[in-house]
């Protein structure tokens, strides 16, 4: 399924005038749930703030590691 997905956002990257804007997003909303569910497993019993653990805690270089990794596949 997510190689469809993938091949779509390519489409509209490419087709599209909001395209990058669209695909940016993707990454984005895909690496924030990514680091939200490992903030919640290295919790230990506190409670996770999305903005302190989540949001602080990213770099526009952590963006571009998971725009290639979603590429490379």
């Amino acid at each position: 399924m997510w190689v469809w997905f993938r091949m779509v956002m390519a489409l509209v990257v490419m087709l599209l005038p909001g395209g990058f804007p669209a695909l940016l997003a993707f990454v984005t909303t895909r690496t924030l749930l990514v680091r939200w569910r490992v903030a919640q497993a290295q919790a230990n019993g506190r409670e996770v703030s999305f903005f302190r653990d989540v949001i602080a805690t990213l770099h526009f270089r952590d963006l571009v590691r998971e725009a290639r990794a979603a590429a490379a596949l």
